[in-house]
């Protein structure tokens, strides 16, 4: 892949804060201990790998890339080990497992969204780092829609599951992060309307924000409904 000058490198990695070493090494040595002969690398991304995270606000955002492809008992297994994980750190409001597969994520088809994904948000803390398969990448739309290629119908299961929160009106924090999960997956989308020449990738919320807004100005108050939401 041809490096431009708009190329935006991968951001540099410091020490993680220390209110989340615990979780990382529980992650990590839970995930080997249970998972260990089926993983190929384990990474982090979000606030917490780019260590600007809020202990009890922010999630813990993890991208698990597998050997193979697992069989129902492995998901199972990842999805029992995410609960207990989550059970036992509060310093976190909640842990995602973003799951693949090497192959895929190596597959010249999914290279502006896999290789991308790797290179530029995900910070390898065991096995594998594949973003060393990957040259930096300059901003496109092109990886813009190849990362949020499924958002319209991830958006209408979302809001599926959010209007039959509303109408249990049981559990009214399990509500707020539905809506939560959706404002911030919505803002990151946003990204899909970037204008061609761009020259930035941009990595928060507020930056996304900041870039849609950029474009399209008359639509603060929607933008500002959704941070307000995504908080």
């Amino acid at each position: 892949m041809t490096v431009t000058p708009r190329t935006i490198p991968p951001a540099p990695h410091g020490p993680f804060q220390p209110a989340y070493l615990d979780l990382i090494d529980d992650l990590r040595t839970a995930l080997l201990a249970q998972a260990g002969e089926l993983l190929d690398g384990i990474y982090l991304y979000g606030s917490v790998a780019r260590g600007d995270a809020t202990p009890g606000v922010s999630d813990l955002d993890v991208t698990l890339i597998l050997r193979h492809r697992p069989a129902p008992r492995d998901a199972s297994m990842l999805e029992a080990l995410r609960l207990a994980l989550a059970a036992r750190h509060p310093e976190v409001s909640k842990i995602d497992f973003d799951i693949g597969t090497r192959i895929d994520a190596l597959a010249p088809r999914h290279l502006h969204s896999w290789g991308y994904w790797l290179k530029h948000h995900c910070r390898c803390i065991w096995g594998n780092d594949l973003s060393r398969c990957f040259t930096p990448f300059p901003p496109s739309r092109t990886i813009a829609l190849a990362v949020n290629g499924d958002i319209v119908e991830v958006l209408e299961r979302q809001a599926g599951e959010i209007e039959q929160l509303r109408e249990q009106t049981i559990d009214t924090a399990k509500l707020v992060r539905r809506q939560r999960e959706a404002a911030r997956r919505l803002l990151r989308a946003t990204s899909v309307l970037r204008a061609e020449n761009e020259p930035s990738w941009p990595q928060t919320l507020e930056q996304h924000a900041a870039l849609f807004l950029s474009n399209y100005p008359a639509m603060r108050e929607q933008i500002d409904f959704f941070m307000r939401h995504a908080g």
